[in-house]
């Protein structure tokens, strides 16, 4: 089982964030993730490529939930999103 904290060290050693968020969605079960991820590594990558790149590095916690639903954002589309 995994929880959000071991998830977001997890994001925070493999994705260089500038900023993350994670909500549980299972009550603390550690099974239905939404995540939010903003980082420089996305720049230049479409949003499958996004997703798959994050699959891929964090595969160990994917293979272990029921639900994970992330939205990846660059630095400059989270500023967009903030100033809205």
């Amino acid at each position: 089982m995994v929880n959000a904290q071991q998830l977001e060290l997890l994001i925070q050693s493999k994705l260089q964030p500038i900023h993350v968020e994670i909500q549980d969605l299972s009550g603390g079960c550690g099974q239905n993730f939404v995540v939010t991820i903003v980082s420089p590594l996305f720049d230049g990558k479409s949003t499958l490529a996004r997703h798959r790149f994050v699959n891929h590095e964090l595969d160990e916690v994917v293979k272990q939930v029921h639900a994970f639903t992330q939205k990846c954002y660059t630095p400059a589309q989270w500023e967009t999103i903030k100033n809205k």
